[in-house]
């Protein structure tokens, strides 16, 4: 474990006593009281995730734009000062290096906050196909993040931070103060939940860290995260996007402006969109008891034979019962359709859900 990344909040989660894993290299959190329990928390209240072991890589100079416009799939031209976007990179074939949030902090000066186990990869592709335009400056080590997330996460986070982190908008961004230390908060997150992620200098995170817990919020660990996630129906790099699939096969296609202007993976993606797409990522619901897990087979009703498999499955703690997703024939990917999941010791009857399994009350 010595061997593994600390975030700088390393010290916080084992003097509360959490249980660590080895995540992509990183010695995380995932847990603290219990998954349930802090799941339920951000449902209801506020819970508090250390998200450091994301990276952040900044463009900066007269054609960052331009260099990002190349990188990413939707239109960054678009953002303003102070405003993000969520978008996916692409490699020349269609297939998604990575997901990630663009953040225009000026004219010449956007940063790319990309999945942690993709840091060094997404690095060298973006220093590939942008290189030439602008100054790339990897900001990952010096910088921590801080996810509030849940239904009385602004009303927290404006306790300490002042009045103004309510007047945030959805994707938007500002600076702000907490526990003495200077802050950017962005209204995103990953929970279907609402709230900020917060940007914070390393020695300045255990300040806010600890401010966040005094006021209310609730240490939580990967294993909520990834339950929360799930339920809002959020893909994971590496479960149900990767290299292999496309924006367009992971439902993501809402990503893609193919009239914003050239983009690496941009000839790729008009022809599939022309052609139509052959496979689809859906969600589906377990029937009955039993909980699908990634790498499990899919199969039609009434048929042995795989048809696609499963990226992520888990519980639901908020709507109940068990839910995954996965990819299956485009024919197959009706709301309503009724599948098999296998294991080689189990099978079970599952049935496809439209849209996300939760979303937050308006």
């Amino acid at each position: 474990m010595s061997e593994l990344a600390k975030t700088p909040l390393h010290a916080a989660h084992v003097a509360a006593g959490a249980k660590m894993v080895d995540f992509t290299g990183w010695h995380m959190p995932v847990q603290y009281q219990g998954i349930l329990a802090e799941h339920r928390a951000v449902r209801s209240g506020t819970g508090l995730f250390d998200v450091s072991h994301m990276g952040e890589i900044d463009f900066l100079g007269p054609q960052a734009l331009a260099a990002v416009q190349g990188l990413v799939t939707n239109n960054a031209a678009k953002l303003a000062d102070g405003q993000a976007m969520y978008t996916v990179t692409c490699l020349p074939s269609g297939g998604i290096v990575d997901d990630c949030i663009v953040y225009r902090r000026g004219p010449e000066d956007f940063r790319i906050v990309v999945n942690a186990s993709n840091i060094t990869k997404d690095e060298a592709h973006f220093r590939e196909h942008a290189g030439d335009l602008c100054e790339i400056v990897n900001c990952s080590d010096t910088q921590a993040l801080i996810a509030v997330q849940g239904p009385g996460a602004r009303d927290l986070s404006a306790s300490l931070g002042g009045p103004g982190l309510l007047d945030i908008a959805g994707f938007h961004f500002a600076s702000a103060e907490i526990a003495g230390q200077a802050v950017v908060a962005a209204r995103t997150g990953y929970t279907g939940e609402d709230g900020f992620e917060l940007f914070v200098a390393n020695a300045g995170a255990p300040a806010v860290w600890a401010a966040l817990v005094e006021a209310g919020a609730v240490p939580c660990g990967l294993g909520a995260r990834d339950t929360l996630r799930l339920e809002a129906k959020l893909c994971l790099y590496g479960n149900d996007i990767d290299a292999e699939t496309t924006p367009y096969e992971a439902g993501l296609g809402w990503v893609v402006k193919l009239d914003a202007g050239e983009f690496v993976g941009r000839d790729a993606l008009a022809a599939q969109k022309a052609a139509g797409i052959k496979r689809k990522l859906v969600g589906f619901r377990i029937e009955g008891k039993g909980t699908a897990r990634p790498g499990w087979d899919i199969c039609a009703a009434d048929s042995d034979t795989p048809v696609g498999a499963v990226t992520s499955g888990g519980p639901a703690p908020t709507v109940g019962g068990a839910i995954g997703m996965g990819y299956v024939p485009k024919s197959m990917s009706k709301s309503g359709t009724i599948l098999t999941v296998r294991s080689k010791h189990k099978t079970l009857r599952a049935q496809i859900v439209k849209g996300a399994f939760y979303k937050r009350p308006q």
